[in-house]
């Protein structure tokens, strides 16, 4: 079992992709529908990496990273944000927030694993 990742994201089809794409490279994807649901999946569980949308109901991609970086357990988790935003000033909100990295969507499963493999390794 490779290292596990919980990627956060309220489309169904999004969360298929990006766990496609991670089983292959050998890790171990976990979903979550929003922030809210990704709080609630890191009550006991240790994830070597997140990956999440930004906008999304219940709690978005930035206040859910906020919160994680208040937990003590959490908080040096790498957070990548993979979101259809490019607007810079959504980047420094992200950046500001604690977010590591930023991809935009449509994603290339090819930079997506090279990210992951840069953050935390094979």
């Amino acid at each position: 079992m490779g290292k596990p990742v919980l990627c956060v994201d309220d489309s169904a089809s999004v969360r298929q992709m990006v766990s496609f794409t991670l089983e292959t490279a050998g890790y171990s994807p976990q979903t979550a529908v929003d922030g809210a649901d990704a709080l609630e999946k890191l009550k006991g569980a240790r994830f070597s990496l997140i990956i999440t949308d930004l906008n999304m109901p219940n709690l978005d991609g930035i206040g859910m990273i906020r919160r994680i970086r208040e937990m003590p357990d959490h908080a040096g988790v790498p957070i990548v944000m993979l979101t259809t935003e490019s607007d810079e000033m959504k980047k420094a909100q992200g950046k500001a927030a604690g977010a590591t990295g930023w991809i935009v969507k449509p994603f290339d499963q090819a930079r997506l694993i090279a990210v992951v493999n840069k953050l935390i390794g094979s």
